[in-house]
């Protein structure tokens, strides 16, 4: 199946297909984890326009409160509440700054301010959250609480709807207000806050009862009244008693919800209604239509092809469409010596590295055939499905290679249609910060609609295929299209063609 008709695409053992609102019970987190894989069984809307850019900004909650007032709690109740995917906890204690080795010292013997807002590295903390907001990739630093330090492997968030960010000075800095879409302040009595900050430093982060208190009443304390308690006044909702105030917490998630209401889009459906009267864009490369391609066609378009004759012409074409699309790659002249001892003039690819990114599942049966042509290449996949009731494209799963944006990317898709998941991959590869130039998809059949889509959003995009046909039908199928159905087993999935 195309992916662009992923309302039809058999979901993955043990995930059943979604046919009714977009939010699961409560009971049910939107995710299934399966051997490598954990896939949202409700997905990621569209999070962009049609042309490509990004048209709405995650929601962001800011949550400020003393040390231990319960603000993690009140986000995790928030979160649970929403019953959305794609949502991020994001915590300040990820930020504090790297200790130098006076300051570590005076970190082991409770004599370093954690409670002071030097103690936060802003500039880092701003820029993260500007990033997500906007829907980029970011890495977030990990602290160590017990050695005082960060440490070496960042963790890597992506695909936000919802950011909740909580800290004790979430409200301290003029930037990171701005970006802040509601701004909640737990307010914990400070004899409860001195509790759970005793039991959470004791238990969680190896701390003595002697030095926690020595620390409360040096900084803690004088923090809170200094920097912390005055910005109540910059919140739009005040939380008394945290956690167990449920009230304040439906109202929050009554008004979160109607927010993103009024951000949904109908990307697949502006595409589907757009008159194309342009003629194909430049960077789109069809190959060659000669004997062999044109006989490979008409076997694999008609329905009474057998299986085995479909796939087996299927990876035929596939095999040619990567091919030609490496064509397409950075390469500059150099010279090699032969075993006679002579100079040969060649060629060679000038870029870093190579990346193919399927487009699951159908895009899947392409890699094979990458394989076979382009040595020890890396893999990456996104999972994008059709939700039954909107009609939109979503984003379920991403699994990339580290440091993507470094490669040029081959983004295989099997049939393109309105261009709607097409046009979803490439915005999660910029996200990742994949050059746009750098990207190439390639797909085995391609209709004009999904031609123009993805090239109208996304113009330094090389499209690649092996034909492109004139219609869709009401179905969104490409017309006059790939034969009858037919399924294609591969490690994991079953795809099926239309």
């Amino acid at each position: 199946i195309g992916e662009d008709s992923l309302d039809r695409l058999l979901p993955p053992a043990g995930v059943p297909r979604r046919r009714s609102t977009p939010s699961l019970s409560k009971t049910e987190p939107p995710l299934l984890r399966t051997g490598t894989r954990t896939i949202y069984t409700a997905g990621r809307p569209p999070w962009y326009d049609e042309h490509g850019a990004q048209s709405k900004d995650a929601f962001v909650i800011g949550l400020c409160g003393g040390s231990a007032s319960g603000k993690t709690t009140v986000a995790n109740k928030i979160i649970k509440a929403l019953d959305v995917p794609w949502v991020v906890l994001l915590s300040m204690d990820s930020f504090y700054k790297v200790l130098s080795t006076e300051e570590q010292a005076l970190a082991a013997k409770n004599e370093y301010n954690f409670d002071h807002p030097g103690a936060f590295d802003f500039e880092l903390l701003v820029t993260t959250l500007q990033k997500l907001k906007q829907g980029k990739s970011v890495k977030i630093p990990v602290y160590d609480f017990t050695a005082h330090s960060r440490q070496k492997d960042w963790k890597n968030v992506y695909g936000a709807s919802v950011i909740i960010f909580e800290g004790i000075m979430s409200f301290a800095d003029k930037e990171l207000l701005q970006l802040l879409d509601m701004k909640i302040f737990v307010d914990t009595d400070s004899d409860i806050r001195l509790v759970r900050r005793l039991r959470r430093d004791i238990m969680e982060r190896g701390r003595d009862i002697e030095g926690v208190i020595k620390q409360y009443n040096k900084f803690v304390k004088p923090a809170f009244e200094q920097y912390i308690e005055p910005t109540m006044r910059l919140a739009d909702i005040v939380v008394p008693r945290g956690g167990g105030n449920m009230v304040a917490i439906d109202l929050i998630v009554q008004h979160v919800h109607s927010q993103l209401e009024e951000r949904e889009l109908s990307v697949r459906a502006l595409l589907a209604s757009a008159q194309q009267t342009q003629p194909l864009p430049q960077t789109l490369s069809v190959l060659a239509s000669t004997p062999q391609v044109s006989g490979m066609h008409t076997i694999i378009r008609n329905k009474e092809t057998s299986r085995d004759e479909f796939i087996f012409y299927s990876k035929r074409l596939m095999r040619l469409l990567i091919e030609n699309a490496l064509t397409f790659l950075p390469s500059q002249s150099c010279v090699v010596q032969t075993p006679q001892g002579q100079n040969y003039e060649g060629r060679r690819y000038n870029g870093k590295g190579i990346t193919g990114v399927s487009i699951l599942r159908a895009g899947e049966t392409m890699e094979p055939a990458l394989r076979a042509v382009c040595k020890d290449v890396r893999i990456g996949k996104i999972l994008i499905q059709t939700n039954l009731d909107s009609g939109e494209p979503e984003l379920h799963y991403l699994r990339l290679p580290k440091d993507i944006g470094e490669d040029h990317v081959i983004l295989m898709d099997s049939t393109v249609s309105t261009g709607a998941a097409a046009m979803m991959a490439v915005r999660v590869l910029l996200d990742h910060e994949v050059q746009e130039d750098r990207i190439v998809l390639v797909s085995l059949l391609m209709a004009e609609l999904g031609v123009h889509s993805v090239a109208y959003a996304f113009p330094k995009v090389k499209i690649i295929t092996t034909a492109v046909d004139k219609s869709l039908d009401d179905h969104l199928h490409v017309i006059p299209g790939i034969g009858k159905q037919l399924t294609l087993n591969i490690p994991d999935w079953n795809v099926t063609f239309f």
